[in-house]
């Protein structure tokens, strides 16, 4: 995700103007070669099912869109459990994948590590007050090296920014992955699959959109999520590519919204997305 400087910390809701000193800090995608192979000829697959038995247990939908987490009542069993699936992730034979199995693996083991980063540091009000990575300008835990994928030590943002978004160059990445924020895109229900990734993009990709964290209307203004502006390039490089992106997967009432949507806006909310019982 975002890294930014100490003195620039925002508050829970941030809502400003588009192209400041935010999207300065922004991670560009930066390709790792160490990672781009792939054996497209390959029937080997990576079990998620420990993960899918996680968010099954501790991801819950309330009235409002919003996919919570219920960090406070998650086990000591189960604590172990994710561990030792993100474990079995590290030691798989990822260059040896073919692409699609390699695309579910890097989504699922990036939001399985943001909910043990939670996790391990519980009780937090935000993601961003886990201040672990390192560099003066930097906060959150998105630059610290989490863990050892094939013996190479790989962070949160290695595998947003110097991964995922390189090498597969899709827009419907950025509702794959959850930064345990409120403003962020949902925490899949379910673990990705080869099979189903494509499927799961859009429907993440839809329905991030057209809810308000996506874009809503304030007055004359449209206010869409500051991940249009963190990585406009990803999304036409433009307002109008913005726009453009949004419309492709608009319901009826955004489409209204979009006929004229003027200047844009950005928000974010970095309050934790979690479930309280």
């Amino acid at each position: 995700m975002l890294a930014k400087s100490g003195v620039l910390l925002a508050l829970a809701l941030l809502v400003a103007g588009f192209g400041g000193i935010e999207r300065a800090f922004a991670p560009k995608a930066e390709l790792w070669a160490r990672w781009t192979a792939a054996d497209e000829t390959s029937t080997l697959g990576v079990d998620h099912g420990d993960w899918d038995e996680f968010l099954r247990k501790y991801a819950k939908s309330d009235n409002a869109g919003y996919n919570l987490v219920a960090y406070g009542t998650v086990t000591a069993a189960d604590r172990r459990a994710l561990d030792a699936y993100i474990a079995r992730l590290a030691d798989s034979p990822v260059g040896r994948l073919a692409r699609p199995e390699q695309l579910a693996y890097w989504i699922n083991l990036y939001n399985a590590l943001t909910v043990k980063v939670i996790l391990d540091h519980y009780p937090v009000k935000s993601i961003r007050d886990i201040d672990i990575s390192p560099g003066l300008f930097s906060d959150g835990p998105w630059g610290r090296k989490l863990i050892e994928v094939s013996g190479q030590p790989v962070s949160l943002n290695d595998i947003e920014h110097r991964i995922l978004r390189p090498i597969w160059r899709d827009a419907r990445l950025h509702y794959t992955l959850n930064c345990a924020a409120l403003g962020c895109p949902n925490l899949p229900p379910r673990a990705f699959s080869a099979s189903q990734t494509d499927a799961m993009m859009t429907a993440a990709a839809r329905a991030y959109i057209n809810s308000p964290r996506g874009a809503r209307r304030s007055g004359e203004q449209l206010i869409v999520s500051s991940i249009y502006d963190w990585y406009i390039a990803d999304f036409g490089g433009d307002e109008a590519g913005i726009v453009d992106h949004l419309r492709r997967f608009a319901d009826p009432p955004l489409l209204k919204m979009l006929e004229d949507p003027g200047p844009l806006a950005a928000s974010y909310d970095w309050a934790l997305n979690e479930a309280r019982e």
